[in-house]
């Protein structure tokens, strides 16, 4: 499958309207197009699935290694892939867009805000495309889309600017229909906030299908195959895994490892869902802390309470992690009990507490990795968790903050809550799911 990774010169700079522009421009034209993003985020790919109708994937080299990545984009599918960057091209420590443009081989068209500006565009992305040399780094800028940029004069004076080697893919136009709204932890999720098909229709009309499928290139193959592909056997054991709108931050290589391996159960705590029949379960990340006072009501958080203290594993990351606590308190000082499975106090606050990728070293065997193995991960939140001055802990962090600075992975009964958000390629599922089978 061809691709192509569309970076940003900043953050904030329009690459994820830009992304579902030309993902409408492709379809437009006839495409089946796979989205995917560069980074850990699980929201941007809300906004791509709700538009491409495929599940985005995530290439993040820190959480996958360079093997990792390209199996999980080979099990894309669609004629051409279209990567969203996280920040500006070669912003990120671990897995910046440029790094992982550079691992795929693919080529990079690069969104610039042109609101104000038209020969400077060009000299941006002429200056993008020679900073790569100018570091070493093996990437190629092939052209530019043009954010926020009128037609007539504005349009004409951008492609007259650009310099050879650099082509113009067409312009976003400036349009308050064009905008998602955002809040802690990023924009609104696809599924609250997809943008108007008919005002993504319209921007398509202003890009360069064609173009951008003509630049789009081939990945090399991973050098080892995935650990799906009869590398590992399927396990007697079902997984039940929340999924709701406070549970909604799912890598698909999770659930695609869990049904590869497992039988899947899915069910919604704050619908009060009762939990499947099961040999594990699996809380997500999410937004908890908007449906707190729901899932304090709920039947299935007081029904999971009592199922891990009689010994059923239960893995919760982030989201998960807090409603696995005792109590949750939101930033307006409302608290709510939570499921009591683990000994921690939960506090949301204004300012995000952690942003970073992590690794972790098991000081013990647990859930998700054995004893004096290292996980590499995520975290992204918000809030904080005051635990017991006993408290157990499964991990030490060696990058990042973890729950108190120096640990991580909140252990009671059989069940382990984490702030650390890992993927499938990190092996952590594969052994959750060989410590949950019968």
């Amino acid at each position: 499958m061809d691709g192509f990774v569309l970076g940003g010169v900043s953050s904030g700079v329009g690459k994820t309207v830009a992304t579902l522009s030309i993902i409408q421009a492709l379809e437009d034209a006839g495409y089946a197009v796979q989205p995917a993003k560069a980074g850990s985020d699980f929201i941007d790919p809300s906004h791509h699935e709700a538009i491409a109708g495929l599940p985005s994937r995530t290439l993040d080299l820190w959480l996958c290694g360079e093997d990792g990545l390209r199996r999980n984009y080979q099990r894309g599918e669609g004629d051409i892939c279209v990567v969203e960057g996280v920040m500006g091209l070669y912003d990120g420590d671990g897995s910046s867009t440029a790094m992982v443009a550079e691992a795929l081989d693919l080529p990079v068209v690069l969104v610039v805000d042109a609101k104000a500006g038209m020969e400077s565009v060009a000299a941006t992305a002429l200056g993008f495309r020679e900073y790569a040399e100018t570091i070493g780094r093996d990437i190629e800028v092939a052209g530019v889309v043009a954010q926020r940029a009128h037609g007539g004069r504005h349009e004409q004076g951008i492609r007259d600017a650009l310099p050879d080697g650099l082509e113009f893919f067409g312009r976003i136009p400036p349009n308050s229909d064009l905008e998602i709204p955002d809040r802690h932890l990023g924009l609104e999720m696809g599924e609250e906030a997809a943008l108007p098909r008919d005002a993504l229709r319209e921007a398509a009309e202003s890009l360069e299908a064609e173009r951008l499928a003509a630049v789009a290139s081939e990945p090399p193959a991973p050098v080892t195959p995935s650990r799906t592909d009869g590398a590992a056997e399927p396990v007697d054991a079902t997984v039940a895994v929340a999924s709701d709108s406070a549970f909604c931050f799912r890598y698909p290589a999770t659930i695609e490892r869990f049904r590869d391996r497992a039988e899947l159960a899915t069910f919604s705590p704050v619908a009060g869902d009762p939990v499947p029949d099961c040999d594990g379960v699996y809380l997500p990340g999410g937004y908890p802390e908007l449906h707190a006072a729901e899932l304090e009501s709920s039947d299935a958080l007081d029904e999971l309470g009592r199922l891990a203290s009689e010994g059923l594993p239960v893995l919760g990351e982030c989201g998960g992690l807090m409603a696995m606590s005792r109590s949750l308190t939101t930033a307006e000082g409302d608290r709510h009990e939570m499921a009591g499975i683990l000994p921690a106090d939960v506090t949301m606050h204004d300012r995000y507490q952690a942003l970073d990728h992590v690794e972790c070293e098991a000081s013990e065997g647990t859930l998700t990795a054995r004893s004096g193995e290292s996980i590499r991960g995520h975290e992204f939140h918000y809030s904080s968790a005051a635990v017991d001055d006993d408290a157990r802990f499964a991990f030490e962090t060696v990058r990042g903050d973890g729950i108190d600075g120096e640990h991580d992975g909140l252990t009671e009964y059989e069940s382990l809550g984490t702030y650390v958000h890992v993927h499938a390629e990190s092996g952590a599922f594969d052994r959750f799911l060989e410590s949950i089978a019968n």
